[in-house]
């Protein structure tokens, strides 16, 4: 869910009026009253969006770089916005467009948007002190471990929501998700709606940009859980330690959104240091250091790619857990998903029987039409990601590999050479295509990948392997890398995962990766039998 979903923001059924006058004094704002507007004047939601405002509405008018949210005020307050809150830049545009006699509070703060989560859980009764809030946040393995941690909970007998990357789900109902993380007031109303509806904890992903820009702030959380850190969103965030001090402010005491405990993976040096940062009370959890609280043991694979794992608990025991997806780091996420469920207070027997049972849309998601050769999809779109599922799938084939991938326009420009790099490193083949290439040229997207697959030393590159070829058709891509699979080869389509849509000059239209590798094994099995038949 995101703001831009006009009409289908999810609410509360119902609110109790707060009175602006409250709302003020909690953030500090000055009050102005304009027209019929007194003390006393309520509202009972609020939103950043002039086309989502109901009546009695809390419209939150901030700067933005380019626009400032005040020119839409008139649009609001006529759409039935009982309240403004804005800068003085802001105030001073409402003095000018708003008609003489408009009734409307303005609360008047320095930062809004730095209040604005204050604001909102305000507005909506505080919801998150009413349910246990956790948050999972790290560059990858976001959306699986909250997967795996809900289906944990679930096991247990709790009744819980989720909020990320590929949908919200509450109390059972799906729906789609265009933010890892909504905007405060989104955030809030969705908090507040699962209390109304029974939930009595959520799990939700915190991104770098909810951190840095307060999307949740106002929300107490209960528990908070690191997975990694690796290079993205270096196109909003100057530098890694940029990066890194906007994840770490779900965990360190001075922070307003800081969890009451912190889960932290200490796989990789990003995690130790945030463990040593958060000090004693830190639940670590590895799969490469003994010393952590929770330690994974040696992965054994099974036939169908699951892993049996011995885990062993702070205390020392030891537990068998089974993890439904390959790959080394699927069992890092199983076992930050246990630690949390524990903290949380569900047995361990429950939720490694949880964790067992969870699928996990776009991720390591097979696509089987019958086929002799392995087609997956998967949401990798950081060079990082794209290696570890790379290194997994190389583990469980003796035979030859092609990856699909290219990366995402107005995004991070750094890493585009190193998703090409990476997919050279470990593929026989390589096929350069457009990922959501967005407002910029596809074509200059691809060549910095191309460039950086190109650029790998022949002597790096798995045997055998063959000369990068780019198709910008994503569709053509992907058909061509099905057309040269062999018995025993795997066929790997990264970026996309679990996205139903693909963005191209602004335009989204339609594209699944899945179904769209699905067409192309079914029309090569059709290919192959009418040649079979025509000898």
């Amino acid at each position: 869910m995101s703001e831009g979903t006009s009409r289908s923001v999810l609410r509360p059924a119902s609110v109790t009026p707060v009175a602006v006058d409250a709302i003020a004094t909690a953030v500090s704002a000055r009050l102005d009253l304009l027209g019929g507007a007194t003390t006393a004047t309520t509202v009972t939601g609020a939103t950043l969006r002039a086309q989502d405002v109901a009546a009695g509405d809390l419209f939150a008018a901030l700067p933005g770089a380019r626009v400032h949210g005040a020119q839409f005020a008139v649009d609001a307050i006529d759409a039935g916005a009982a309240a403004v809150l804005t800068d003085t830049a802001g105030a001073s545009l409402l003095e000018t467009s708003v008609p003489p006699g408009t009734t409307v509070a303005v609360l008047v703060h320095p930062d809004p948007r730095s209040v604005l989560g204050a604001v909102s859980a305000r507005v909506y009764g505080e919801p998150s002190r009413r349910l246990r809030l956790i948050g999972i946040t790290g560059t990858s393995g976001k959306t699986t471990t909250s997967y795996m941690l809900e289906s944990a909970l679930m096991a247990a007998g709790q009744r819980v929501g989720l909020i990320g990357t590929v949908e919200t789900r509450i109390a059972g109902v799906r729906q789609p998700s265009s933010l890892t993380t909504p905007e405060a007031p989104t955030l809030q109303a969705m908090l507040a709606a699962m209390v109304e509806q029974g939930v009595d904890t959520v799990v939700m992903e915190v991104s770098s940009h909810a951190l840095a820009l307060g999307r949740v702030r106002g929300a107490h959380f209960a528990i908070g859980a690191f997975t990694n850190l690796s290079q993205d969103h270096l196109d909003f965030h100057p530098t890694m330690l940029d990066y890194f001090e906007a994840k770490s402010r779900l965990f360190v005491a001075e922070a307003p959104e800081h969890a009451a405990r912190a889960v932290i993976c200490v796989d990789d040096e990003w995690g130790e240091r945030l463990a040593s940062m958060v000090g004693h009370g830190a639940i670590t959890t590895s799969t490469r250091h003994s010393a952590a609280a929770w330690f994974a043991g040696p992965s054994r694979l099974r036939d169908d790619g699951s892993q049996a794992v011995t885990v062993r608990a702070p205390m020392g025991e030891t537990h068998t857990l089974s993890v439904p997806l390959p790959g080394r780091y699927n069992v890092a996420n199983a076992v930050i998903a246990l630690a949390v469920a524990d903290a949380a207070g569900v047995t361990i027997g429950d939720a490694a029987r949880g964790i067992a049972e969870v699928r996990v849309p776009g991720r390591v998601e097979l696509v089987d039409r019958g086929q002799d050769f392995l087609a997956v999809v998967d949401y990798a779109h950081k060079p990082a990601a794209l290696d570890a599922v790379i290194a997994t799938l190389r583990g469980q084939t003796q035979g030859r590999l092609a990856v699909v991938v290219g990366a995402g326009g107005n995004r991070d420009v750094g890493k585009r050479p190193l998703m090409g790099a990476a997919a050279a490193r470990g593929a026989h083949l390589v096929v350069v295509t457009d990922d959501n290439p967005r407002d910029e040229d596809p074509a200059l997207i691809r060549a910095a990948v191309r460039a950086g697959a190109e650029g790998v030393d022949p002597d790096e590159r798995p045997v055998g392997a063959e000369e990068v070829v780019e198709i910008g058709d994503r569709a053509a891509a992907i058909a061509h890398a099905v057309a040269w699979a062999r018995p025993g080869d795997v066929v790997l389509v990264a970026g996309k995962g679990h996205e139903t849509g693909q963005e191209v000059a602004g335009v989204k239209s339609p594209f699944d990766d899945r179904a769209v590798v699905a067409e192309a094994v079914e029309a090569l099995a059709g290919r192959t039998e009418e040649g079979e038949d025509a000898t």
